[in-house]
């Protein structure tokens, strides 16, 4: 009786598609999800708008172009930041006693709207404030360390994706000879994972621009009519947008800043606004199932169950990774004829 002989051109495809398939997982695990989407990004930039500068230059120098204007505009971001702020912390208004002072002012003109359980455990003067801070300052110095030291590295490990990204754009307008089945098949998965990511990108600018649209109604429209102004409108509507680019962290960060002007003007206008952002901020959830569902031909419930599994596995990593891996996993069964 023959044996039956294994089937060896497929083993490089079913191994190519386990590593695709376990690959963002990994870098969830290894704490290495910063490196893989800013390295997609920078590839995404540079695919994006590369074809408008190859009318007038070779695909490599349209490319190299693009990739010294995201330079030049990486760098001059971060310097600007860094201006900003050495800017505040050394001035008058950015000092640590002038911000104390002002905390304890709100806090102060806030007593008569407060609970009385709410206000026996809020400190009584600037004073009382600063050493609370400094006591909490010190019970966390540990976390606040570690917290620092994380920072770094993510910061690093972007910086070192972006590089990584850079050169995989530029790599691609070479000619390279014949790759074997196995390094063939990674590259097919390594396309499709990068079209995932491309669709949710494009998407997510839109939820963005929607989400802003939808605050700055909030902000420059809504409160005026009852006669509340808050600080720079114009500025948060703008950091809504371009913090709304990150899925679901974005929202925290500009849902922040703008509860906090809330609670400089009263504690009242903070529940509202509070409010009114944890709306938007579920809404956005099943905004980004539809607006993202289509793109990747998926239904609204499909995306919010892959978002709700990625979390509960890999907590906010897995939110934020949770429709790509999705996407790309449309992409891969339509492939595979699963």
């Amino acid at each position: 009786m023959l044996k039956t002989m294994p089937d060896t051109a497929r083993l490089p495809r079913r191994l190519a598609l386990a590593i695709a398939l376990a690959a963002p997982l990994a870098a969830i695990s290894l704490h290495l999800l910063s490196a893989l989407l800013s390295g997609l990004l920078i590839h995404a930039l540079v695919r994006k708008l590369a074809p408008h500068l190859e009318r007038h230059l070779s695909t490599q120098d349209a490319r190299l172009a693009v990739l010294a204007l995201l330079a030049i505009s990486l760098v001059a971001a971060a310097a600007l930041l860094v201006v900003g702020m050495l800017a505040f912390f050394h001035g008058d208004a950015g000092s640590l006693s002038a911000l104390m002072q002002k905390m304890a002012e709100v806090l102060e003109s806030s007593r008569s709207r407060l609970p009385e359980w709410i206000d026996a455990a809020l400190p009584a003067d600037s004073t009382a404030l600063q050493a609370a801070a400094a006591a909490w300052l010190r019970e966390h110095a540990g976390e606040l360390q570690l917290f620092g030291k994380e920072s770094m590295r993510g910061l690093v490990h972007s910086l070192l994706g972006m590089v990584i990204g850079a050169l995989l754009a530029l790599r691609e307008t070479d000619a390279h000879g014949r790759r074997g089945p196995l390094l063939e098949a990674l590259a097919g998965h390594a396309g499709d994972f990068d079209h995932a990511f491309r669709q949710i990108v494009f998407a997510q600018a839109r939820i963005a621009a929607i989400n802003a649209t939808i605050t700055g109604v909030y902000l420059m429209a809504g409160l005026p009519a009852f006669g509340i102004h808050l600080p720079l409108a114009k500025t948060l509507v703008a950091l809504t947008f371009i913090a709304g680019l990150l899925p679901i962290v974005g929202n925290l960060i500009s849902n922040l800043v703008i509860v906090i002007l809330s609670l400089a003007h009263s504690p009242d206008l903070a529940l509202v606004s509070l409010a009114f952002l944890t709306l938007i901020h579920k809404f956005e959830y099943f905004l980004n199932a539809r607006i993202v569902g289509r793109r990747i031909h998926a239904h609204a419930w499909e995306l919010l169950a892959a978002m709700l599994v990625m979390e509960a596995a890999f907590g906010l990593p897995g939110l934020i990774l949770a429709p790509i891996y999705y996407a790309f996993l449309k992409i891969v069964s339509e492939r595979e004829r699963w």
